[in-house]
């Protein structure tokens, strides 16, 4: 259908093993990186290995940043930004992928801990846009951090080794659930009955059984925590388990958080493997806070991209003017790395076909998000796609278009309209995505191996226009 083909069938000789090496490598972020501290960490972590240096050190020693050099940023452990300083002018824009590190899942409150029945229980407020029935009866792992009045972090993650304790929401017998199954899928499971069972067997002190006692006795034990340490802690529920192929050909990969760091992911590292000095200054920032809005000091509708710019901009050019800044952002290009709804025969009726994304046809670009009448999108100009479209039919890659299912059926967004604001130019450009938000999600390889070939020919071809 006019310009759609399939993209395993467009594979040059031998790339395939290069597709499926960066598949491997793409799964090991996966699970290295559940949550947004996580991915943070992996991603400074690979900075650091691929001889990127921190800005914010270079800058409190008064060094000047000059062409050439590779710098990384560490926002509050919960955003990460690279950049590879370019020859031009700061004032002539950058080339930017931007993506987001959080997804759905399920936080623990901060007084969550309660006993009921001989179970010892967290209680929870999900993140972001869930079916709550998704995450009832399947194996959750927990990740995070106890942040301690004495200044210290513990680290937790449980659940994930062969050898580590699950952990686990009860769902209701379908010998009892005749009333349950007449409810609304909205319904089926209501948000205060995500509780997690995290134990059982209780201790006995003063001649009383108590399992929540047990449980904080653990606690204490193996990571010094009291019971009043929840309050300052950021404790996720997640799926257990790593990343896996799916199919017979091992074609797909079914995993917890595709959205989005199946595009945070490719563009981390079409920036970290850049070899030389570009035209134009690259850019790729990991932003959290997405599936809540983009609010908060860490989303990307706060000032920490543009302080950042700001920073960069003045020890570039050794002064600091406002206008530097508004230029850069204003003739800057930006692909919003995100990811797209696939195509899925078996719920064809909320797709209109010609304009979705197609699992296998490779990357997705979306000129516009949003919902019914495109409310809170970005429209991308129709000159910018025309330079993607170049991009990408010059360097080979496999491209699609989409929309987000049919008009008036649902929709969605992005960070796109955040960064457009500045006046740059900006198109949400990702990979389709089968059961998007569900714990497990499916993406295919091949969209993923032209999503990273995208990013790095957008990186070395989009200029000014």
């Amino acid at each position: 259908m006019m310009y759609r083909k399939n993209a395993w069938e467009q594979l040059a000789e031998g790339e395939k093993a290069r597709l499926n090496a960066f598949a491997d490598a793409y799964k090991k972020y996966l699970d290295a990186g559940k949550t947004e501290r996580e991915c943070v960490a992996e991603s400074v972590r690979q900075a650091k290995e691929a001889g990127f240096v921190d800005m914010m050190e270079l800058i409190r020693e008064g060094k000047a940043i000059k062409a050439g050099d590779r710098v990384y940023r560490n926002w509050m452990n919960k955003c990460f930004m690279a950049f590879v300083i370019g020859e031009n002018d700061i004032e002539r824009g950058m080339n930017i992928l931007g993506a987001h590190i959080d997804s759905p899942r399920i936080d623990v409150k901060q007084n969550p801990l309660y006993e009921e029945e001989n179970f010892a229980y967290l209680d929870t407020h999900y993140y972001g846009g869930i079916k709550k029935y998704q995450w009832v009866a399947t194996p959750l792992a927990l990740h995070g951090v106890f942040c301690k009045k004495d200044g210290t972090t513990v680290i937790l993650s449980v659940g994930e080794d062969e050898n580590d304790p699950i952990f686990y929401i009860s769902d209701l017998l379908i010998h009892l659930a005749a009333d349950q199954m007449g409810k609304t899928a909205a319904k089926v499971v209501e948000g205060e009955q995500l509780n997690i069972i995290i134990g059982s067997e209780p201790v006995k002190e003063n001649d009383k059984a108590s399992v929540k006692k047990a449980i904080l006795a653990i606690l204490k034990e193996k990571y010094d925590i009291e019971e009043e340490d929840f309050i300052s802690a950021e404790i996720e529920a997640v799926p257990a388990g790593k990343a896996r192929d799916v199919g017979f050909d091992r074609s797909l990969i079914a995993g917890y958080g595709h959205d989005d760091r199946v595009c945070a992911y490719p563009s981390m590292a079409a920036v970290l493997d850049y070899e030389g000095t570009p035209a134009y200054t690259l850019c790729a920032v990991l932003t959290d806070k997405e599936e809540i809005g983009s609010v908060g000091a860490t989303g990307m509708d706060a000032m920490y991209f543009e302080n950042t710019m700001a920073e960069l901009c003045a020890a570039i050019k050794g002064e600091d003017k406002p206008l530097t800044l508004r230029r850069c952002l204003q003739n800057s290009r930006m692909l919003s790395s995100d990811v797209s709804a696939g195509y899925d025969p078996n719920f064809a009726g909320v797709f209109e076909k010609k304009n979705s994304a197609i699992v296998g046809n490779g990357v997705t670009f979306n000129k516009f998000t949003g919902r019914g009448g495109k409310s809170g999108s970005n429209d991308c100009n129709a000159e910018f796609v025309a330079q993607v479209r170049r991009i990408c039919d010059e360097a080979n890659i496999s491209w699609q278009t989409a929309e987000l299912g049919r008009v008036d059926v649902g929709g969605g967004g992005t960070i796109a309209y955040i960064c457009a604001k500045y006046g740059m130019s900006v198109i949400d450009c990702g990979v389709p995505v089968l059961s998007m938000h569900a714990p497990w999600e499916v993406i295919s390889k091949v969209d993923l191996w032209e999503e990273y070939k995208c990013y790095c020919a957008f990186l070395k071809g989009a200029a000014e226009y």
